[in-house]
């Protein structure tokens, strides 16, 4: 008898194979698909931090920047990390320990708000709203009635729920109050006006893998001279030295102290991203997001499905929809990645299970994309045994685009 001999598993002899990647259709909130000219910036030449080649970029960058967020503002940068570093490099600059902020909460990124300021120390004061509804301006100004508030905080796109909070109205409360406003544009830069010199907010932090369409890893930050003002005179020093602005400041302003070793090709891809978006021109790009928006909301409502936020306040660049009942999220979604190679993501907090969201952002946002989601979806639910009707809901989407 012969002896069967095996060759024994080496520890991570998989992960020794090149890599490859799978080619997907990326129809989550986010990351979406990189334009040509951002993927060839992610293959240039790599420089070092200080170079300057590279601190040209970064001044390159920043004045991009300025005409996305619709500002003025001296102090405006890019982070390295992804949106959450923004949200906690907004708090963490704005707050010290025992000052009070009143933050509107409609869903997970509004909570996720809260737990930051909690950890600083701060005197915390939600303004709740039902998930799927927007933070009212009345409630907010009930929790501004003592004048002791250093700072608002709002969620412009909430992506766990697919809600559009209005902006500029709260904006004029917190002013009345003597309020700092920070705003999380997570969600909507690029992609739905955000206003920011126009509005009055002091601090509004983005995330790169969103609406402008560069690979996750850099928070687009704008601060105003108010805003930097409170944190140049704070009476003790930001509680993170890592996300301490002022000395982004002076990395990205004029001395060039040193901070950090930058993330070089995250920032190159950034900044043709940001210059994309500049080409299309502001007031297209957003025509483009909210017509695609009314499109892929038209196909998902003609396949009998549920939109999630109310009405008057539907998030163009993320459709939230309650999955039906009986229908399986996550074996839908499974379906959708592995036989069509899209990606939608499912809900978050107590909707997980419950709901998808699907992004209409940047390069990802297109009507052949759109109408390819829309007939893999009927096709899932098919198969879940929901009457779906792929047509119908192609049919719509067309409809409401030669609208």
């Amino acid at each position: 008898m012969v002896e069967e001999v095996r060759t024994p598993v080496v520890p991570g002899s998989v992960a020794r194979k090149p890599l490859v990647a799978p080619p997907r259709l990326l129809m989550a909130p986010g990351p979406t698909n990189l334009p040509p000219a951002v993927l060839q910036a992610l293959i240039a030449p790599l420089t070092g931090h200080k170079d300057p080649a590279y601190l040209q970029v970064m001044d390159d960058l920043a004045a991009l920047l300025r005409d996305v967020f619709v500002t003025h503002n001296a102090v405006t940068l890019a982070l390295p990390g992804t949106g959450g570093a923004g949200m906690e490099a907004c708090l963490v600059n704005l707050l010290e320990p025992g000052e009070r902020v009143v933050i509107g909460v409609n869903g997970l990124f509004g909570e996720r708000m809260v737990e930051i300021a909690r950890r600083i120390g701060a005197e915390v004061v939600p303004v709740p709203a039902e998930w799927g509804q927007i933070v009212e301006p009345d409630a907010v100004r009930r929790a501004l009635a003592d004048g002791r508030t250093k700072l608002v905080a709002l969620v412009h796109g909430e992506t766990s729920t697919g809600v559009h909070q209005p902006v500029e109205e709260i904006a004029a409360i917190a002013r009345e109050y003597e309020a700092l406003l920070a705003l999380d544009a997570v969600a909507t830069l690029g992609g739905i006006p955000v206003l920011c010199d126009q509005w009055g907010v002091d601090l509004c932090y983005s995330g790169s893998q969103k609406c402008l369409s560069a690979p996750p890893g850099a928070a687009p930050v704008t601060v105003s001279a108010r805003g930097m003002e409170a944190i140049r005179h704070r009476r003790t020093p930001v509680a993170s030295w890592y996300m301490d602005l002022s000395l982004h400041e002076r990395y990205w302003l004029g001395e060039r102290i040193y901070h950090h070793t930058a993330p070089v090709l995250t920032m190159y891809a950034l900044r043709e991203a940001c210059r994309l978006v500049l080409e299309e021109g502001l007031e297209a790009r957003w025509a483009r997001h909210a017509r695609l928006g009314r499109a892929l909301m038209a196909g998902l409502e003609a396949l009998g499905l549920q939109l999630f936020a109310a009405p008057p306040y539907r998030l163009a660049t993320v459709a939230a929809v309650r999955v039906p009942e009986g229908v399986d999220d996550a074996r839908v979604r499974g379906l959708l990645l592995d036989e069509f190679g899209i990606e939608i993501a499912g809900g978050l907090g107590p909707y997980a299970g419950r709901l998808w969201r699907i992004g209409v952002m940047g390069y990802s946002a297109s009507e052949p994309n759109i109408t390819l989601v829309l007939a893999a979806l009927a096709e899932a639910l098919r198969r879940e045994g929901w009457r779906a009707d792929g047509g119908a809901g192609v049919a719509a989407a067309l409809a409401a685009l030669r609208e």
